[in-house]
C-alpha cells in the first residue's frame, strides 16, 4: 500500500494546488507569406514558411516503384 495522509487537506489548499493545472491557449501570429494564423515559433501549417526557410518533404518517405 502507498502512503496515506495524516490529516485531511482543506478545500482551499487542494484548490490552490490545482490552480496551476489549467490549459492555456497557444499564442498565434500571422504568417507573412500567406497571411493566415499560425503558432509563434512554428512553421506555417498551410504554406510551410518559417522565416527565410520553407518546409520540405521528409526524406524518410518510401519511394514508389
Amino acid at each position: 500500500m502507498g502512503a496515506l495522509p495524516k490529516r485531511k487537506l482543506s478545500k482551499g489548499r487542494r484548490d490552490r494546488r490545482r490552480s496551476q493545472d489549467k490549459l492555456s491557449v497557444p499564442s498565434l501570429g500571422i504568417c507573412p507569406k500567406c497571411k493566415k494564423a499560425k503558432r509563434s515559433h512554428f512553421a506555417c501549417e498551410y504554406c510551410g514558411f518559417y522565416g527565410k526557410v520553407e518546409k520540405t518533404e521528409s526524406k524518410a518517405e518510401p519511394k514508389s516503384k
